[in-house]
């Protein structure tokens, strides 16, 4: 405890003696590592020790580290700085340090740097970057123990970002003196097209700032390194936070390059084998306004920008008027913008910093560790924050509004790493080497062997600790910040090597906490009211029971003739369907709210047999008698003896012959294509209380693969048979016979059977997605009809029976009121026929005698005109005595013949 006390609190700085000889390498141990002796002309500086501490000791703790120094004129040559490992050793001991005469600068051979900054363009990370580069280049030369023999010079152009017009400068570099030993450009798109050429001249390309995961191409481009790490390692950090938060779906929007493109697929790969899915995937060439537009048609919540800096305003001025942010939604964007890049004039949006601020507030950015946190001295002898400061000196603007301000750790450590590969490969460090100013465009030895020297390149920058991986790509942490009141603030940072998440807790929400990453669906289930189902249940019961009460009429008085005269046993089939059709009520009504999901399709089988048994028993009864009235009144009149005789089992036959296609049928539908239970979806619902919550109602229905075949065949042999009912009823209307007395209640009972069933099976399939509203009609449509054929069949039985007595025996029945009113109407119609013929036949025999008479009038006065005149009558007053055969005139009245006599 002391120790570590005396660590913090003291730092003076104390020379150790000198030793006998160079650095030796100390015995491990767990206590940490053992003081280890200084150079020849040189001594250790240890922090935070005194002299007399450092006597009293014989062991540093692990991390602790030392510094060589040198006397007089001389400098460190190797290895300045050391560190305590956790294995009891210290770094680079393979490498000894020496203290040598510093060489005049005059003696020193140049060697350059051809590079290539952006001052302009979508990132102008040259601003910061080529400042960083010129302090490192110094810093460099400044040291005697890298390059004594040579000295860095940088040859810079600005690229504008444009591959374009770096290929103007990259011809101008290649076919221009001096040899230039390595390239430095800086965009991604630019070093693309540097590094595939750099190749055919046999040079080490360098990048600072290129994050295109198509550079990690080492068959594409062989001689790439960066110090910018890749931008795929963006993606396991963001990976990590989707995890973190809960979310499984993401949308993006990308600026159509190559380094966004391949970024995102890299992404698509990674989040698919975490689980997570990629729902829209936009992307634009330079105007984001229509996949913003269709970002927010999709309601998508969770979305990952990549873009660059100057399309990143015109991306979140669509944001703003699409009102694409708040607490419903969080943005990722890349981390490498300037801290102000939403305040900065741009002509080519027509958004103010004040909307601009409202629209990227919240969001979140990864972004490589670019400066060592740590704050622990580097190479070059300086920690983190003393580069920053010597770096904001040099600065023409502030920080903020310089491009590539936090990229210029990357270009300065770029040239450490250049310096270190070029001093193991000249021989710099103790070993025999090449000269570097052998170097050509056709000398690929020199050339391998930087590419060696840079590929095992280990040391610890301004940036963090810099190693590159098989590809030449950087490896780094990553850090992860928040806009938090216009500012970024830092929440964590991920070290994807170790799958290490560091989390500072001090992530903000505008909603209180991380949103959801779609609109929260809720399914429910539209169920049938209860009380629309308590109340046709009431009814179809009250039904059942007036159905058993006229069956049971009707079996009890089966043997009154009246009864018998009505086809009593068709009557029961009608009310047995009756019956049935009103129990199918019930299971029409069974949904999610009563059953289970295992017993819905019994549940649909009830359904479909009871309403199609019903159906057959109740109206096949009917027809069959209206069917049987039809054909045998409406025969010839040579074929009228038909209608003395009826044969029941005909009648029974038809029934049996309906209800067993309907059985048929059922069967083969069950069979071939049951039915099940289905779920209609319908387009969601928005909640009032809640935005970020959305209804999905559901409705169950039965149904099956070719539902609308079945129902076609079904309804369409249906319909005929009721059409065709519709027709026999109407065609029988006047017709009388005592065989079926009813049949005129027949008739009404087919009328309302069929129009309620050919309005409600359309209504029914048009209403199937209003569950309410379909029940109601196919319900009360069974109800309804039931009770008319019920009321209309049986109820004038049951009051001509108690009104007349009828209900006694048939000789009773007979003796008191005679024959029914059917039978006096036929009685009398036979009669009043009967007594007609006989009226004709006398009317013809009288008017037969009439013509006789007149013929014999005719005669009889033609023998009078042939007489002679008459005697004068006698004076005395007698008169003559006239015969009697002679009558003076005929009258004819009615059918008797007078005579009159003068």
């Amino acid at each position: 405890m002391l120790l570590l006390l005396l660590l913090l609190l003291l730092a003076p700085l104390v020379l150790s003696p000198p030793g006998a000889g160079g650095a030796q390498t100390p015995n491990a141990t767990s206590e940490g590592c053992q003081i280890i002796h200084p150079p020849w002309e040189g001594g250790i500086r240890y922090r935070g020790l005194t002299r007399d501490q450092v006597k009293a000791i014989s062991f540093l703790p692990v991390d602790y580290e030392i510094e060589y120094v040198c006397r007089g004129e001389r400098e460190v040559v190797g290895p300045k700085v050391r560190k305590c490992l956790a294995n009891g050793s210290w770094t680079d001991m393979d490498t000894p340090s020496r203290c040598v005469t510093r060489t005049p600068h005059s003696e020193r051979r140049a060697v350059y740097i051809g590079a290539l900054f952006p001052m302009s363009g979508g990132w102008p990370g040259g601003q910061a970057c080529q400042p960083a580069v010129e302090m490192a280049l110094e810093d460099v030369n400044s040291r005697r123990d890298i390059l004594p023999d040579y000295e860095l010079k940088l040859i810079h152009h600005d690229s504008k970002c444009d591959p374009g017009q770096a290929t103007k400068y990259l011809y101008e570099l290649l076919y221009n003196d001096p040899i230039k030993i390595i390239l430095m450009p800086g965009c991604s798109s630019v070093s693309t097209l540097v590094a595939e050429a750099a190749r055919m001249w046999n040079l080490i390309v360098l990048s600072y700032g290129s994050s295109s995961p198509a550079l990690s191409n080492r068959q594409r481009f062989p001689t790439f390194f960066r110090t910018h790490p890749s931008a795929t390692l963006h993606n396991p950090t963001r990976v990590k936070l989707f995890e973190k938060w809960g979310w499984k779906k993401i949308a993006t929007i990308q600026q159509t390059t190559e380094v966004f493109t391949s970024t995102l697929d890299d992404l698509e790969e990674r989040v698919k084998e975490a689980g997570i899915e990629i729902t829209f995937r936009q992307s634009f060439f330079s105007d984001p306004a229509v996949p913003v537009k269709n970002l927010k048609r999709q309601d998508a919540r969770i979305i990952v920008g990549l873009f660059y800096e100057t399309e990143a305003r015109k991306v979140f001025c669509e944001v703003y008027k699409e009102r694409l942010f708040g607490k419903k939604y969080v943005w990722f964007l890349i981390g490498w913008y300037a801290d102000n890049w939403f305040k900065t004039y741009d002509p080519s949006i027509n958004c103010t910093v004040d909307e601009m601020t409202e629209a990227v507030e919240g969001h979140i950015t990864t972004e490589i560790v670019m400066l060592n946190p740590a704050n622990t001295l580097s190479i070059s002898n300086m920690t983190s924050q003393e580069f920053v400061e010597k770096l904001t000196k040099r600065l023409k603007r502030h920080p903020e509004e310089t491009g590539g301000f936090q990229e210029a750790p990357l270009a300065y450590d770029a040239i450490w790493a250049l310096a270190l590969a070029l001093n193991k490969t000249s021989g710099g460090g103790g070993r025999s080497g090449v000269r570097l100013e052998d170097f050509n465009y056709n000398n690929q030895t020199i050339t391998d062997q930087i590419y060696r020297a840079m590929n095992s390149s280990s040391f610890e920058g301004v940036s963090g600790h810099v190693v590159f991986d098989a590809s030449g790509s950087r490896m780094a942490w990553t850090l992860i910040e928040q806009l938090q009141g216009g500012s970024y603030k830092k929440i964590g940072y991920y070290d994807s090597t170790k799958d290490d998440l560091s989390w500072s807790r001090t992530d903000k929400w505008i909603g209180g906490s991380p949103p959801a990453d779609q609109t929260l669906v809720i399914k429910t289930f539209r169920f049938l009211s209860q009380k629309l189902f308590i109340s046709v249940s009431v009814l179809s019961s009250l039904g059942i029971v007036l159905a058993v009460v006229c069956l049971s009429f009707n079996i009890y008085n089966s043997h009154v003739r009246y009864i018998q005269n009505s086809q009593p046993n068709l009557n029961n089939l009608t009310a047995v369907g009756c019956s049935l059709a009103l129990a199918a009520v019930f299971p029409l009504g069974l949904d999610g709210y009563h059953i289970g999901r295992g017993q819905f399709p019994f549940v649909c089988q009830a359904r479909l047999w009871l309403l199609g048994l019903g159906f057959s028993l109740g109206y096949g009864s009917m027809f069959t008698k209206i069917w049987w009235v039809h054909t045998v009144f409406t025969k010839k009149e040579e074929k009228k003896e038909w209608r003395k005789t009826l044969e029941p089992w005909k009648l029974y036959a038809t029934v049996g012959l309906l209800v067993g296609i309907d059985i048929v049928f059922f069967s083969i539908w069950q069979i071939v294509d049951p039915l099940h239970r289905t779920i209609e979806t319908f387009a969601k619902e928005e909640p009032k209380e809640d935005i970020d919550v959305s209804i999905l109602p559901q409705l169950e229905h039965c149904s099956s693969v070719k539902m609308n075949t079945w129902l076609g065949v079904f309804y369409g042999f249906k319909g005929l048979l009721l059409l065709l009912g519709i027709f026999l009823a109407y065609e029988t209307k006047s017709v009388s016979t005592e065989k079926i007395n009813d049949h005129r209640a027949v008739g009404m009972a087919i009328y309302n059977v069929a129009v309620l069933c050919l309005i409600t099976a359309p209504v029914t399939m048009i209403l199937s997605s209003q569950q309410d509203a379909a029940f109601a009609f196919a319900s009360l449509a069974v109800v309804f009809s039931s009770y008319i054929t019920l009321v209309v069949l049986f109820l004038p039985k049951m009051r001509r029976l108690i009104t007349r007595g009828e209900w006694q025996s048939e000789a009773q029945d007979t003796m008191k009121t005679g024959s029914s009113t059917n039978n006096h109407e036929e009685e009398k119609s036979r009669l009043l026929e009967k007594e007609n013929r006989e009226l004709e036949k006398i009317i013809a025999e009288k008017e037969e005698r009439v013509s006789e008479l007149r013929h014999q009038l005719q005669s009889r006065q033609q023998l009078r005109s042939r007489r002679p005149p008459p005697t004068p009558p006698d004076p005395s007053g007698s008169l003559p005595r006239v015969p009697p055969e002679l009558p003076d005139r005929l009258s004819c009245d009615g059918s008797r013949v007078h005579l009159l006599y003068k």
